[in-house]
C-alpha cells in the first residue's frame, strides 16, 4: 500500500490488491460468465490472476445420487381392503364410495375385516349383537357345587362353613375386577378379598346376634381405606375414580357374603341349595323368560323340600324363591358388556351366591 493521500478518481488506486485493474470498478454490473460451449468471446480469462480469485473449498452437491421425488399417489392407488362378504350365502358388505378428485373427496368407513386380533367383544359390539352373554351350563355346575358346599357345611357348623365361604370371597374380589376389564388388579382384589376376611372374623367374634355390626363396621372402614388409597395414587381422575367405584363394588360384595355367617344354620341350608337348583334350571336352553321363571319355580320347589328337612317347613319356598330372585340378578350381571371365558368362570360363579347372602341373612331371621 502507497502512502499516497487519496485524492478523487479512481478510489482503488494506489492499493496493491488492485495494480494492474486500473480500470476495475466493483459497483458496476459485470456481465455473466459462460457456461462451457457457449461462445468465448467477450469473456477472456486470462487476464485474472489466480491469486486474486475466490475459491470455492467447501462441499458440493452431487445431484445425480439423490433419490427422485415420486410423484403425489392419488386415493385410488392406497385402498387397503377390497369389499368382502360373510359367505356364499351372507349378506355383501356394503363398498366404500369411490374418491372423489375434486377438493371435497371422502373415503368409505373404515373396516375390521381380516384383523385376526380383534376381540369376540369387539366384533359382537360391530355386528350389533346383545351385550348379555350367558354364562353357561358349566359354571352353573360350578355355582351348584359351591353352593350345595355352603349348604351342607351349615348344617355341620359355623367353622365348617367358613371353608367355602372364604372361597366364594375370593372368587367374588377377583371375578368382579375381571368384568370391569381391570386386570390384573392385584391391589384392588387383596383389598376387597381382605376386608371380607376382616368381617368373617368378626362375625365369628361378635356371633351371630351381632352380625350386622360385625359385617357394617369393615364395610366402612374398607371403603374409607379405599378412598385414600386412590387419592395417594398418581392416575388420572378418570381411572382413580373408576379404580374406587371397582374396590368399593368389590368390597361390597365380598363382605356381603359374610351374611352367611350371620345367617341362621337352617335359613344357609335352604337358600344355598335353592340357589344351586336355581342356576342348574336357567342355565337349560329356553327363552330367557321362561327360563327365569323355570329357576324361580324350581328353587321354590328345592326350598320346600329342605324346609321339610329343617324347621323352617313350608316356609322354605318363600326363601328359595327370594334367593333365586337375587341370584339370577348377579347371574345377569355376570354376564353384562360382552363378557369373557374367564369371567364366566369367576363372577359367573360367585355373584349369583354373593348377591343372594342378604335376602338369606334377613328372611332367615324373619321366618325363623
Amino acid at each position: 500500500m502507497t502512502n499516497q493521500p487519496y485524492e478523487g478518481g479512481n478510489p482503488h488506486q494506489g492499493y496493491e490488491g488492485y495494480q494492474g485493474y486500473e480500470g476495475y470498478d466493483p459497483y458496476q454490473q459485470q456481465a455473466p460468465q459462460a457456461w462451457p460451449g457457449q461462445d468465448q468471446a467477450g469473456y477472456d480469462q486470462a487476464g485474472y490472476d489466480q491469486q486474486y480469485t475466490q475459491q470455492w473449498q467447501g462441499h458440493t452437491w452431487e445431484t445425480q445420487t439423490h433419490v427422485p421425488v415420486q410423484p403425489p399417489v392419488t386415493a385410488a392407488e392406497t385402498a387397503y381392503l377390497p369389499p368382502q362378504g360373510y359367505g356364499p350365502a351372507g349378506p355383501a358388505r356394503p363398498q366404500p364410495p369411490a374418491p372423489d378428485s375434486g377438493p371435497e373427496s371422502s373415503y368409505g368407513p373404515a373396516t375390521v375385516a381380516g384383523n385376526s386380533r380383534i376381540t369376540d367383544a369387539q366384533r359382537a359390539r360391530l355386528e350389533g349383537r346383545s351385550p348379555i352373554i350367558e354364562p353357561g351350563m358349566q359354571p352353573a355346575a360350578l355355582t351348584a357345587l359351591l353352593g350345595l358346599l355352603l349348604s351342607g357345611t351349615a348344617a355341620i357348623g359355623t367353622y365348617a362353613l367358613v371353608v367355602p365361604l372364604v372361597l366364594l370371597q375370593a372368587v367374588t374380589a377377583a371375578g368382579w375386577f375381571r368384568l370391569n376389564g381391570m386386570w390384573p388388579a392385584r391391589q384392588g382384589i387383596a383389598l376387597a378379598f381382605a376386608g371380607a376376611l376382616t368381617a368373617d372374623a368378626a362375625v365369628l367374634v361378635a356371633g351371630r346376634e351381632h352380625a350386622p355390626a360385625a359385617i357394617l363396621g369393615p364395610l366402612g372402614v374398607w371403603v374409607l381405606l379405599a378412598l385414600v388409597l386412590q387419592l395417594r395414587s398418581h392416575a388420572s381422575p378418570d381411572e382413580r375414580m373408576y379404580g374406587l367405584m371397582a374396590t368399593v363394588a368389590s368390597t361390597a360384595l365380598s363382605v356381603i357374603a359374610t351374611g352367611y355367617l350371620g345367617a341362621e344354620p337352617d335359613a344357609v341350608t335352604v337358600g344355598a341349595a335353592a340357589v344351586a337348583v336355581a342356576l342348574l334350571a336357567r342355565a337349560i336352553p329356553l327363552p330367557t323368560p321362561a327360563s327365569v321363571v323355570v329357576a324361580v319355580l324350581a328353587a321354590a320347589g328345592a326350598g320346600i323340600a329342605l324346609g321339610g328337612v329343617t324347621d323352617l317347613g313350608t316356609k322354605g319356598a318363600l326363601l328359595g324363591a327370594a334367593a333365586a330372585a337375587c341370584a339370577l340378578i348377579g347371574h345377569r350381571v355376570a354376564g353384562y358388556d360382552y363378557p369373557s371365558r374367564f369371567v364366566h368362570f369367576t363372577a359367573g360363579v360367585a355373584l349369583p351366591l354373593s348377591a343372594a347372602a342378604p335376602v338369606v341373612w334377613v328372611l332367615g331371621r324373619a321366618l325363623g
